[in-house]
C-alpha cells in the first residue's frame, strides 16, 4: 500500500459488536487465517517465488502478535522472539525492494515459526471479539505510522 492509498477497515463497530466475547473465532475464519499465514511462511522458507501476499500476512500475523502483547498486554514475549521477527519480515521486505527474492535468514525464521506458533495458541483461546478488536488497533496503527506516528515499540514499515 502505498502513501496515498487509504486502508479500508477490516471490520466495522458492528463486526466487534456481534462477535463473541467468549468463545474463540469460528473454526473456519481461524483455519481460513492459519492456513493462509503457514502457506506464507513455507513460501517465504523454501518457495521457489514467494510472493508479497507471501511476506505480507506474515507481516500481519506478527504485527497482531505485537498489538496483542504490546497493546492489549494480553500475551507475553516470553522468549523475546518478536522483534527478532518483526526485524527479520523488515529485513525481507528490503531484500524484495532490491529486487531479491524475499528470504528470511535462518534467525528469522526461527524468530516468525516462533511467533505464529504463539499467534495459532492465541488465535484458539482468545475470544473472538478480542481478536476483531486486535485487527482494528493494528489496521489503526498502521495508519498512524504511515502518517508518520509511530508508537515507541513500532521499529519499521516496509510496503511492498
Amino acid at each position: 500500500m502505498g502513501k496515498g492509498e487509504q486502508m479500508t477497515p477490516t471490520y466495522s463497530l458492528l463486526d466487534v459488536m456481534f462477535a463473541s466475547h467468549v468463545e474463540p473465532m469460528p473454526f473456519a475464519q481461524r483455519d481460513y487465517q492459519l492456513l493462509a499465514m503457514y502457506n506464507g511462511l513455507a513460501a517465504v522458507e523454501c518457495g521457489a517465488n514467494p510472493t508479497k501476499d507471501d511476506w505480507r500476512v506474515l507481516v500481519d500475523a506478527v504485527n497482531m502478535t505485537e498489538t496483542l502483547v504490546e497493546e492489549f498486554k494480553v500475551a507475553h514475549d516470553s522468549d523475546d522472539l518478536l522483534l527478532d521477527a518483526v526485524m527479520a519480515l523488515a529485513a525481507a521486505g528490503k531484500r524484495a525492494h532490491r529486487g531479491l527474492p524475499i528470504r528470511l535468514d535462518a534467525r528469522g525464521i526461527q524468530a516468525v515459526r516462533a511467533v505464529l506458533t504463539d499467534y495459532r495458541a492465541l488465535l484458539e483461546v482468545l475470544p473472538h471479539r478480542t481478536m476483531i478488536k486486535c485487527h482494528r488497533a493494528t489496521e489503526k496503527r498502521i495508519r498512524e505510522i504511515q502518517r508518520g506516528k509511530p508508537a515507541p515499540h513500532d521499529v519499521e514499515v516496509t510496503s511492498l
